[in-house]
Order: C-alpha cells, then sequence, then structure tokens
C-alpha cells in the first residue's frame, strides 16, 4: 500500500495515534493534527489523555516535519476562519469544550485559560458531569453563523452515555468568548427509534456528529450510528435555530429526524458538500463483511445527492498484507479519515493501523494520502 508517513508511533509504547485532522493553510503549506491515547500515552494531572501534536509539509504531503504539541486540547478539528487557523474540541477525555486560535500558521496558539480566552463551555472535574466528547468534524456556516457537533457524555458511559448537541457562534464574533455561543438541547438515544425488525443491540447509541446543511436549507446532526451487530446506519438529527436577530442568539435545538442507511456508520466519519455540484461526499468505512460489525480494514469514497442516499464510488484503501481475512479484520484499520477538497483532488488523513499495530483499533501510523480528480469517481 502506498503511503507517506506523517507519524509513527511504535506499539510498543502502548501509546496510539487518535483523531486526525488537515488543513492547507493561506502559505500552501498543509497542517496535520492528531492526539494520542491508550495506556502508555501522555496524561495530565486528572490522569485524562490531553495530548496533541501539529505537524508541517511544504512539499503537498511528500515529507513532513513535528511543528509543534499542545496540550490540553484533544480530539480537535483545523479550520481557518476570517485569515486566521483555529483549533476546536475539547480539553482532555471528557472534559471541556474549548477552542484556540493561531495567527501564525500554526506555530504559537492562544490558551484557553477562561471563558473570554477559548474557555467556552466548562466540563466537571474527572469523569465528573458534563463530560464533553467529540471528533475531529467540520464547522457549518450558514446565514451568519457556525455551527459544530459535540456530546456530553452522562457519566462517562461510552455509548449508552451520548447525548448530542450543537454550539453556534455569529462568525462576526469573536470566537474565544464565551459569551458568544450558544448550546442546543441534549438529545440522548432513543431505543423508540430504532426499527421493530431490529435485533437487540450490544451498546445503543450515537457519536461524533456531523453539522451539515441539507439541499432545501435545513440543518441536520448526522451522527456515527453503535448499532451492533446492525451495520451501516447513522442517525439524523434536525437542527433548529430559531429567534436569532441582532444582540441576540435566539434558541436552538435538535429534534430526531430519521435513521438512514449508510455506508460506514459504525466509524467515525466526515461528511463534506461540494460547493459547485451539490455533491455530498464521506471517506468511511464502509463494511463488507456483516459478519465482522466493527470492520475498518477497508476504506471507500461515497457520495449523495440528498444526505439521504448513499453510493459506493470507490474503495480507496484495502488491506494489501497477505493476511487470513480474520487476521486482517482483527489487526489492520484504516479510520477516522478527515479530508478536504484540494482543487480537483481531495486530500486525506488516516488513522492507520497496519504492519506492527497490535489491534486495528490502536493506530500505530498517521498517513497522508491524496485521491486525483475525485469528480471522475462519481461520473455516471
Amino acid at each position: 500500500m502506498h503511503f507517506n508517513q506523517v507519524k509513527y508511533q511504535d506499539a510498543a509504547t502502548k501509546s496510539y495515534i487518535g483523531s486526525p485532522s488537515i488543513i492547507r493553510l493561506g502559505n500552501g503549506d498543509l497542517l496535520a493534527s492528531h492526539d494520542y491515547f491508550g495506556p502508555g500515552c501522555p496524561r495530565n494531572h486528572e490522569n485524562e489523555e490531553h495530548l496533541l501534536s501539529l505537524y508541517r509539509s511544504s512539499d503537498d504531503g511528500a515529507t513532513w516535519s513535528n511543528l509543534t504539541h499542545v496540550a490540553g486540547q484533544y480530539w480537535s478539528n483545523l479550520f481557518i476562519h476570517h485569515g486566521a487557523l483555529y483549533l476546536f474540541g475539547v480539553s482532555q477525555q471528557y472534559g471541556s469544550i474549548v477552542i484556540r486560535r493561531s495567527e501564525d500558521d500554526g506555530h504559537t496558539w492562544t490558551h484557553p485559560m477562561d471563558e473570554r480566552s477559548g474557555l467556552l463551555f466548562r466540563g466537571g472535574p474527572y469523569r465528573a458531569n458534563p463530560n464533553y466528547h467529540c471528533a475531529p468534524v467540520p464547522v457549518l456556516l450558514k446565514d451568519g453563523w457556525l455551527y459544530r457537533a459535540f456530546e456530553d457524555c452522562l457519566d462517562a458511559q461510552w455509548g449508552v452515555g451520548f447525548q448530542s448537541c450543537v454550539v453556534a457562534c455569529r462568525e462576526g464574533a469573536d470566537l474565544l468568548d464565551a459569551r458568544n455561543w450558544v448550546m442546543s438541547n441534549k438529545v440522548a438515544f432513543d431505543r423508540a427509534w430504532l426499527s421493530a425488525d431490529w435485533p437487540p443491540l450490544d451498546v445503543p447509541g450515537f457519536l461524533e456528529g456531523n453539522v451539515v446543511q441539507a439541499p432545501d436549507g435545513q440543518i441536520y446532526n448526522i451522527l456515527r450510528c453503535n448499532s451492533i451487530p446492525v451495520v451501516g446506519k447513522a442517525v439524523m438529527l434536525r437542527v433548529i435555530h430559531e429567534g436569532a436577530s441582532a444582540g441576540t442568539e435566539g434558541s436552538m435545538r435538535q429534534e430526531f429526524s430519521r435513521i438512514i442507511d449508510f455506508p460506514g456508520g459504525m466509524s467515525k466519519f466526515t461528511i463534506r458538500r461540494d460547493a459547485a455540484t451539490g455533491v455530498y461526499l464521506t471517506i468511511s468505512n464502509n463494511n463488507t463483511d456483516p459478519a465482522y460489525a466493527n470492520q475498518r480494514n477497508v476504506l471507500s469514497l461515497h457520495s449523495s445527492e440528498d444526505l439521504l442516499h448513499w453510493t459506493h464510488r470507490r474503495t480507496l484503501l484495502e488491506d494489501d498484507l497477505g493476511l487470513p481475512w480474520e487476521q486482517s479484520i482483527r489487526l489492520t484499520g484504516f479510520q477516522y479519515v478527515d479530508w478536504q477538497f484540494d482543487g480537483d483532488d481531495i486530500i486525506y488523513l488516516v488513522r492507520t493501523a497496519y504492519d506492527g499495530a497490535h489491534n486495528f483499533h490502536d493506530a500505530n501510523r498517521l498517513t497522508f494520502h491524496r485521491l486525483e480528480d475525485w469528480r471522475g469517481c462519481i461520473a455516471p
């Protein structure tokens, strides 16, 4: 398999690569970020995972060098707004919602020490509610507002504890000032949404939502659905923001819309929309073997015209190590992809467990890839 390796982390360290994010800077350089998880990873005073690292490439991803490290920034995405670079996520595993700004292409960052400097919504002390959670997911700009998805994980119970929420801020406001942000209601997963013909689910829940504008202008939060033993599902929540006017944030709420068939819905995914054609794309772990609901050894491009119906367009990565199938499922993963449109191409960053990882989940590599002429992949 061909890839450009951004970072290698020996599995023997018991520290693993998590949460890729990628952006192209105004000067043409690429910037990539990831964090660390696992029993051997760096931890803070509450014994929580919290460290993020940044890498830069000046040759279109051929080679990478470490730029800096940021403590107290986790599960975060990179984005550019009004010429400034931002990191947006949480302060630690199940922490506070925090945002940082860089005015020098990621060399230095603001520190979210209080509600005026990027500490937007406070989490509780170690695993006390609220326990904010997220992934590197997109920020949506619509009608003068920025939107991003988070979760509050009740009592830090993975799966069943996740409550979905969305935060929003006026695009012209200071993003580091908590007074400028509003949070929606928190919606818990409801078993009543499930189809009557589904078998009982092991750990039903949803997480890692994408805030997306639908073709009709409505806003939806599309979430990964932990639906084992069922595969390939995602939950759609409608986001309703009413009464916003000059000087007031209005009220924002989420309500259940539907569960859709979604390739790769068992793992984290990122949805983006091409401004020119209106087509939606995702790069996700489509399931090719229903016997293994957690399969991540295949990665593919999918497209949709309406957010509801998705079509497989191209398999991008699959295991080429010659392992027996069950062993490949167990040891190889191409997951948690973040990606961006890059002219006629797509660039994407992958949390990769490959050739030496001790399981598919605990990635030992961060890898960079390019899909050339992506429109050719979806042409009729």
